[in-house]
């Protein structure tokens, strides 16, 4: 399949296509039962101070509570499905997903000391204890899959696994510790929640999420190259240790900064790229911006799931991916047990 720019700008405005039409169907969903054409009429109005026959409370509901939650899911989905299609490229492994180097373990270990602690140092005291976990994670792992100058794809997958089983460890050790309300906390961050998401928050991801999208598109050429074999990516010219260290390092940053902020949400990482792939082929020209902008819908269409389908309560929305994860996973498996 040949790759155009023509072709990249045209899949990549269907998609943000896709992405409105779920944001507004996924506005007008919820307890509250606002409506889709009072949603449509607020959309499209001139300016009125009533903003399309809005009340003060849908206002409230739309522009303050389900809003800022589809932004933040959106921003997350990218993020996770851009890590996966870098993760499954350099392992050359496509049941890799943005968890693999062990970032959840080190992120959950760091957002559950400050549950356990105590939020009282602020708003943004579990989104940071989590980063500096993940971080933490990222420096180790790489630091141990480092030889010279060169990681290694096995030693960094032991790596990660080795240390991702470790911070399990010290994850059921604080669970099992915590006998209070906390405990609900802790659940619903280890299972993904976007139910107090907040404007601020978007501000401080977003720019971290697109500057980190933007340099991993950057190399999308090198990284097709790379998956072809690095001896040859290295007679055209690629400086191969260089692209290899400087996307891991991308993906797994962006990956730790959404962590922080909507907790452990598995498996989209795994099925955006391969939804994609499947579509529209694997030059990563075209892969990489139609798999973030896949992301983008396919979490919000997860998250809107997850605070209907019980509706007056909600359910983690790792847990409905993992409801579509679990047998997709299970395809990829028997598909390359059968090739």
């Amino acid at each position: 399949m040949v790759v155009t720019l023509r072709k990249v700008i045209f899949v990549s405005l269907v998609l943000v296509g896709v992405f409105v039409v779920v944001a507004i169907l996924s506005i007008s969903l919820g307890t509250a039962d606002i409506g889709l054409m009072k949603i449509l009429k607020g959309v499209f109005a001139w300016g009125t101070d009533t903003v399309g026959g809005w009340t003060d409370t849908e206002r409230v509901i739309i522009l303050q509570i389900r809003l800022p939650r589809i932004i933040l899911a959106g921003i997350v989905g990218a993020s996770l499905s851009v890590a996966g299609v870098v993760f499954q490229a350099l392992f050359r492994n496509p049941l890799a997903d943005p968890y693999v180097l062990g970032i959840s373990g080190g992120s959950a270990v760091g957002a559950i000391l400050a549950i356990i602690l105590g939020q009282g140092l602020g708003r943004f005291t579990i989104p940071t204890a989590s980063f500096c976990g993940a971080l933490l994670t990222i420096m180790l792992v790489l630091g141990i899959g480092r030889s010279g100058y060169r990681f290694h794809a096995n030693t960094l997958l032991l790596a990660g696994v080795v240390v991702g089983s470790f911070f399990s460890a010290v994850i059921m050790f604080l669970v099992s510790i915590t006998q209070d309300e906390r405990i609900h906390s802790i659940l619903f961050w280890l299972m993904g929640d976007f139910s107090f998401s907040k404007y601020n928050e978007i501000i401080i991801v977003g720019p971290f999420v697109l500057v980190g999208v933007i340099i991993i598109y950057f190399y999308a050429h090198p990284l097709n190259l790379i998956i072809t074999g690095e001896e040859t990516a290295i007679q055209l010219g690629v400086e191969v240790e260089k692209v290899k260290r400087l996307l891991l390092i991308t993906a797994s940053l962006i990956t730790g900064v959404v962590v922080s902020v909507s907790g452990i949400i598995g498996f989209v990482g795994l099925m955006v790229p391969h939804m994609m792939r499947m579509v529209f082929g694997s030059d990563h020209r075209l892969l990489l911006p139609a798999s973030c902008l896949f992301g983008l819908s396919f979490l919000v269409i997860a998250d809107t799931i997850a605070r209907t389908i019980i509706a007056p309560m909600e359910l983690p929305v790792g847990v409905i991916t993992a409801i579509f994860g679990a047998p997709f996973f299970i395809y990829l498996l028997r598909k390359r047990g059968l090739n």
